[in-house]
């Protein structure tokens, strides 16, 4: 827009009134000033004037003063109270005035008067020049309203860059600060971020363990030549923590150069400085310091982006608070995962050892118990007092068995041989197993079982013992001569087993724990009743580990208990399970047997236990020794402990196998481990059967006997 007004441009039209109630002048007035090549705007009264005032702004005004009702002099001062039009320049125009009347229209803002008739040319003139002034107002005003809005539009734009540039400058800090979980990292990210572009200084003061502001984690300064010095952990004037903390709590936040003084490698002339808090979820984590050397200081802006950054920054250091939290809670819990491991480890291996020492003694004494029975008289007390020691043997085995059993359990080693067994099979051998504890305790056996073949798929072995271990519980804790019923069948798509007793019944107290480990009710002083605690804990995993449950339920002490398994039915089958014809009794063969173990006792008591039955015996107490004897006797059985001193089994039977004199020999592990692992290692080590001692006799002369009707 150009700034010279006396320069020719295309002006906009604006508009002029005339008014006068006689027509004709009207006419003549309009004719005169048509030439101006302006809007004229004509008015018979001064009431219409005023109509025509409130709508536009007129340039000038041409009022004739003698008017009926409202006269010229009276409509003017009515203009006059319009805003709008309080400074429009008034032409009267009247045939005749005196000196009052025109002192009026002068005092009402009157620029001019002339007496008609008019002269044309002196109309237009005046009238020109206040159409020139009123164009020239116009375009005045206009490249005045153009310079704001243009400087509006500039501060605008500045407005926005420095918004946009406070906005990258926060995304940056957000990215920066989140891109790591270290707080050392963290705290120089923010540092650089400030210092040298927003403040000549930058202090980081983290709360201590006591939540006291007394020490600079980290600084940040601008240095003369233009770098930055970061700094690390150093102590702060006293003047300068006492206002952070006093910040922190809500306090002055703004802080004057005294305070900021007293630190050599700190910029000397800052002019000032604010502290800004990190907390985070109303938790306080610290301060941060920002100072500049500015004249002014900060400005309101600046202090609200170093606010945005605060909070920024307060959540990176509570994000690696918490990372380096959690990440020491998964060292402890590691470290505790491997001591339980390393304890569950000790556990098995100590368990392991104990049933082996315990199993060792007891296969001397199962031995002896044989040879006894063998060749004592049938001698009343004497046949009475072998019974005891067997059943004391019977019992030990148990609590070892059911103590390993547990162990492997709750380490996930037991697995399942499943099969296609039927329910009645697995009742009867259970009942089988219970027998001598239920007719010592004379009690009254009931079993209802069903008519037709039940099949179900599982280990008979397991569910076997699950069924034992129920019917030894209840023979143990009902008083002599009591009643126990074993009832099964289908009952809902599930198989179920009950066994039910009326013997002392179980506390309330004790029902929602009686499955967990070593869990008891009361016992008297006597212990009369036995046992670790751990059988209705095996009869739950093994329960569970075939896909079943197991209840519990009892009326109270004295009203009995009953005990109830169910399990998955498997559809009914065509026929009972195939069970292979009995092979025909074959005469009993002479054999030479080598019995290698380090237990006198358990190597000559199994001695003499064959030698009863006719086989030729050799003992050795040790590896070398079953190797200095073996190529000379060259046995056609060896029993083999596994834990012998110097050389062990595995290894004396890997020696022996190398002998081609001996390849058919049958060798048969004796040993107290009875783990998994121990099987597989024992078949991998050539041997044909793991026995767990103390074994029974009739199963080792089984073996025997069916590894001659094998090989002749």
């Amino acid at each position: 827009m150009p700034n010279d007004l006396s320069q020719g441009v295309v002006a906009e039209k604006v508009d002029i009134l005339i008014v006068d109630d006689l027509p004709e002048k009207l006419l003549v007035l309009e004719t005169v000033l048509q030439s101006l090549g302006q809007n004229l705007v004509l008015a018979r009264s001064g009431a219409e004037a005023l109509r025509e005032i409130l709508k536009r702004e007129f340039a000038v005004i041409l009022l004739d003063v003698n008017m009926p009702d409202i006269d010229g002099i009276e409509t003017a001062s009515l203009i006059r109270r319009y805003k709008k039009s309080a400074y429009t320049p008034i032409i009267f125009i009247t045939a005749y005035a005196d000196e009052v009347q025109t002192q009026r229209g002068y005092a009402l803002g009157a620029v001019d008067y002339i007496f008609s008739p008019v002269i044309p040319e002196v109309l237009r003139s005046k009238v020109k020049v206040f159409v020139d002034l009123h164009q020239a107002q116009r375009r005045i005003r206009d490249q005045a309203e153009e310079r704001i809005a243009l400087v509006q539009a500039e501060a605008a734009r500045l407005a926005a860059e420095e918004n946009s540039r406070r906005i990258n400058f926060l995304a940056r800090a957000s990215h920066e600060l989140g891109a790591s979980l270290d707080r050392n990292h963290c705290a120089s990210v923010l540092l650089r971020l400030l210092v040298p572009d927003s403040a000549a200084l930058a202090v980081l003061l983290m709360l201590d363990e006591g939540d006291n502001i007394d020490l600079c984690t980290m600084c940040a300064a601008r240095q003369p030549g233009g770098g930055v010095h970061i700094g690390a952990s150093c102590a702060i004037p006293s003047r300068l923590s006492e206002a952070a903390a006093a910040a922190v709590c809500g306090g002055e936040r703004r802080l004057s150069p005294a305070q900021l003084a007293g630190m050599p490698q700190w910029p000397q002339n800052l002019s000032g400085g604010v502290v800004l808090p990190l907390s985070v979820g109303g938790r306080v984590l610290g301060a941060l310091v920002v100072a500049t050397e500015a004249i002014m200081g900060f400005d309101e802006h600046d202090i609200a982006v170093f606010e945005q950054l605060a909070e920024r920054a307060a959540v990176a250091f509570d994000n690696a608070r918490l990372y380096s939290n959690l990440q020491k809670e998964i060292v402890d819990r590691q470290e505790a995962e491997f001591k339980l491991e390393e304890a569950a480890r000790r556990k098995d291996e100590f368990l392991a050892m104990l049933s082996h020492e315990l199993r060792n003694p007891l296969a001397p004494i199962r031995g002896a118990v044989e040879v006894m029975r063998r060749i004592a008289p049938a001698e009343e007390k004497l046949s009475w007092a072998r019974d005891v020691i067997e059943r004391q043997v019977g019992h030990l085995t148990r609590l070892v068995d059911e103590l390993l059993d547990v162990a492997r359990i709750a380490s996930g080693k037991v697995s399942l041989r499943l099969e296609r067994i039927e329910l009645a099979a697995v009742v009867q051998q259970a009942v089988e197993t219970a027998r001598p504890l239920i007719e010592a305790r004379r009690h009254e056996l009931q079993l209802r079982l069903p008519p037709q073949p039940l099949w179900l798929a599982g280990d008979l072995v397991r569910l076997s013992q699950v069924v034992a271990n129920l019917l030894n519980n209840a023979a143990k804790y009902t008083p002599e001569g009591g009643r126990i019923e074993v009832e099964a069948g289908v009952q809902e798509a599930e198989i179920f087993i009950r066994v039910r007793d009326n013997g002392i019944g179980i506390e309330p107290d004790l029902l929602s724990q009686m499955f967990d480990l070593f869990a008891q009710g009361a016992r008297s002083l006597d212990r009369s009743q036995g046992g670790l605690g751990v059988g209705l804990t095996l009869v739950r995993h093994l329960v569970q580990l075939h896909g079943g449950r197991v209840e519990g339920r009892s009326k109270g002490v004295g009203a009995g208990s009953e005990f109830a398994v169910f399990l998955p039915s498997r559809p009914q089958g065509a026929g009972a399970l195939a069970v292979p014809a009995p092979a025909p009794a074959a005469a009993a063969r002479t054999r030479r047997v080598l019995v290698v173990d380090d237990n006198r006792d358990a190597a000559e008591s199994i001695a003499m236990m064959l030698n009863l039955e006719g086989h030729k015996v050799e003992v050795a107490l040790s590896g070398p020794q079953a190797l200095q004897q073996a190529p000379r006797f060259l046995p056609e059985v060896v029993l083999l402990d596994i834990g012998l001193p110097e050389i062990s089994g595995y290894e004396v039977a890997r020696r022996l196998q190398d002998d081609p004199r001996m390849c058919r020999t049958l060798l048969i592990a004796l040993t107290g481990y009875g783990q998994p692992e121990d099987l597989e290692r024992t078949i991998a080590s050539g041997f044909h059967h793991h026995f767990i001692k103390p074994v029974e006799s009739h199963r080792i002369l089984e073996a025997i006997e069916r590894w001659s009707e094998r090989f002749g």
